[in-house]
């Protein structure tokens, strides 16, 4: 049976020196859902490059705009948890 486990490791926010309880545990979880939402933008530009109209006048940047986005919104929270990883760890 396949588990989302398996795919997406679990969120496990480490403490922040000097950011000490809630505050670092819902920072902690903010940038494993930008991830997420990196993941969803992305997937929603493929989707609307495959489903995009292929004529001459149909809106071909579009989808790039949406994928270039959830890239970015991946690649700056993936940093920011290894950089909080590296300084905690």
């Amino acid at each position: 049976m396949f588990i989302a486990e398996d795919l997406i490791p679990p969120a496990k926010p480490t403490k922040i020196p000097g950011m000490e309880g809630m505050v670092s545990t819902l920072f902690g979880y903010g940038l494993w859902l930008l991830v997420l939402a990196g993941v969803c933008a992305t997937g929603y530009g493929v989707f609307k490059l495959a489903m995009s109209e292929k004529s001459r006048h149909g809106g071909g940047s579009e989808p790039f705009k949406w994928m270039g986005a959830g890239v970015a919104a991946i690649l700056l929270s993936g940093s920011l948890i290894s950089i909080l990883n590296g300084i905690v760890g």
